[in-house]
């Protein structure tokens, strides 16, 4: 099968990249409606659900296609795929911040568990970066900072967990702050059925991200560009449709907390990808197997959250083009970091 896949010729690679791209879009749009049924149904509340089953969810076919990546022996595609998510999916919070045009997004959004999820998306990045310029030890060709983001994650679950219990910490309401409250139509949805289908879902855009792992090497290898490209300005793109779709769904649907915190706990989510890519490369540490290209987009995602967390803290009713100045700020962090890719303004890795 996989034989088969690579030697499609680049016309078809392309067609099944869109078309997987496509199924990403449209079950991340349906699979949103049921994990914020799910948060009601629960109670989980939906900055948690936004975290942990919205922000999973929509990361499988991404962390399927960089764990495939890792095995195939292309640490840059599987690095630069986890990284460059991140900070598209940064990116997207500012459409969904055009999209909700009563108020700029992170001052209606604000909440105790997002700023949390913040915090620990910095501390992720952190270890990233720690990873790459620590030695070169490995433990059954596996670092030790991969460990330590599994177990980081976790225990940062469980404090935003407890600190939305029992805040010590509340945003101060205004006109446009938009309260967690629970839709009671959803209350009355079967919570059997509500998990076969955030099941089936994500099952979908598992699959989904496998081919376009596959569909991604052939294009690189047939246009000539750069693993780093690729996965930064390809894959990624792709396998954070989701992510895109949902949020500006969530708007919509009234669940802001939900939309933001879906970003910001899947961007969290999205760092253990570089964990188990390492687990999955066996030639050594992954973080010192990538180009500064790649290395390059850790620091890009560090200062576009911690913009983000200002924003939050901040909390702009109203800033340029009626969105905040912390989106035009990530706008302008994105554009940049992709230039400075495409125009190799970064030194390789030696």
């Amino acid at each position: 099968m996989i034989a088969f896949l690579e030697s499609q010729p680049l016309a078809v690679s392309i067609g099944l990249f869109v078309a997987c791209s496509l199924v990403i879009g449209v079950v991340g749009t349906r699979l949103t409606h049921i994990v914020d049924d799910l948060a009601d149904r629960t109670g989980l509340g939906e900055a948690i659900a936004g975290a942990v089953l919205l922000g999973m969810a929509t990361s499988l076919s991404g962390i399927v296609l960089s764990v495939s990546a890792a095995l195939a022996d292309q640490p840059e595609l599987a690095m630069s795929n986890a990284l460059g998510g991140i900070a598209v999916q940064t990116l997207f919070l500012t459409l969904a911040d055009v999209a909700h045009r009563r108020a700029n997004l992170e001052h209606a959004a604000a909440s105790i568990g997002n700023l949390m999820q913040c915090g620990l998306l910095v501390c992720l990045l952190g270890l990233l970066l720690v990873g790459r310029f620590s030695p070169e030890w490995t433990l059954w060709q596996v670092h030790p900072i991969t460990p330590l983001l599994f177990i980081g994650y976790l225990f940062g679950l469980k404090l935003v967990q407890r600190a939305q219990v029992n805040p010590m910490w509340r945003p101060a309401r205004t006109h446009e702050t938009r309260l967690d409250e629970p839709d009671q139509q959803a209350l009355q949805r079967s919570l059997r059925t509500l998990w076969l289908s955030f099941a089936a879902m994500a099952v979908t855009l598992g699959v989904s991200g496998w081919l376009l792992e596959r569909s991604a090497t052939v294009i690189s290898t047939e246009t000539g560009l750069s693993q780093a490209a690729v996965g930064v300005l390809l894959t990624s793109v792709a396998t954070s449709l989701p992510e895109l779709v949902t949020s500006i769904a969530a708007v919509r649907r009234g669940a802001l907390t939900l939309a933001v915190a879906g970003i910001i706990g899947g961007n969290a989510f999205d760092t253990l990808f570089a964990a188990a890519s390492d687990i999955a490369y066996r030639q050594g540490s992954i973080y010192h197997a990538v180009p500064d290209d790649v290395a390059l987009w850790i620091a890009l995602s560090l200062l576009m959250t911690g913009v983000l967390m200002l924003g939050l803290i901040r909390r702009q009713e109203q800033g340029p083009g009626r969105i905040g100045f912390e989106s035009v700020a990530v706008i302008a962090c994105y554009l940049g970091g992709v230039m400075m890719l495409l125009l190799g303004g970064t030194t390789q890795n030696g």
